[in-house]
């Protein structure tokens, strides 16, 4: 059984709700820091909208850690084996995608592994993170093609076709196909 994205969703109020006020900031600092609205903060923090990656993303640069470090605050400590059914699942209500926590939590590893399903047709965009400049990820795809923008430059992906980058560099992820690209991500912590 998978962990259910209304628990995720919970995880994720709470876990931006706790990351904000430990470093003593307001609503409306994050906010400032982040460029999004408080209204939408607060109904993140209340469980009462999901975020969009793009979104979220944003408000992770502002409070100093990368989407996929907050992600793995979120989960619980456990054994260093992840079964599938207990791997977190978090599906990206703009885009529809859906980003796996494969990596089992709580092992202290510097390296995260994500699955993703991108559906056709979708595009996400982030803008800098300057947060996670000290980060870097292999993009390994396994099934359809994917364009991915860093920095100046796109590349095209098809099946087995491997792209490492610098995460504060990535600024968009497009499936140009008519079916879904799935994909790993391999992530480098950095410096954490």
């Amino acid at each position: 059984m998978e962990i259910a994205e209304d628990h995720i969703s919970r995880n994720i109020a709470a876990q931006l709700k706790s990351l904000r006020t430990a470093q003593s900031m307001t609503i409306e600092d994050l906010a400032d820091l982040s460029g999004v609205s408080r209204a939408m903060i607060s109904r993140i923090e209340r469980s009462q909208a999901s975020p969009t990656a793009a979104l979220l993303a944003r408000l992770c640069s502002a409070l100093g850690l990368s989407l996929s470090a907050f992600f793995e605050e979120t989960e619980t400590a456990g054994a260093p084996l992840a079964r599938r059914e207990t791997q977190a699942l978090w599906r990206d209500p703009e885009t529809g995608y859906r980003r796996r926590s494969v990596s089992p939590p709580g092992t202290g590893a510097r390296v995260d592994v994500v699955e993703v399903e991108f559906p056709p047709g979708a595009t996400v965009r982030f803008a800098a993170q300057p947060a996670s400049r000290n980060q870097w990820q292999h993009v390994w795809l396994f099934e359809g093609e994917m364009d991915l923008m860093v920095g100046d430059k796109t590349y095209r992906l098809t099946p087995g076709d491997c792209l490492h980058m610098n995460i504060g560099d990535v600024h968009s992820f497009h499936n140009p196909a008519t079916s879904p690209a799935r994909y790993a991500v391999i992530i480098d912590l950095g410096g954490r």
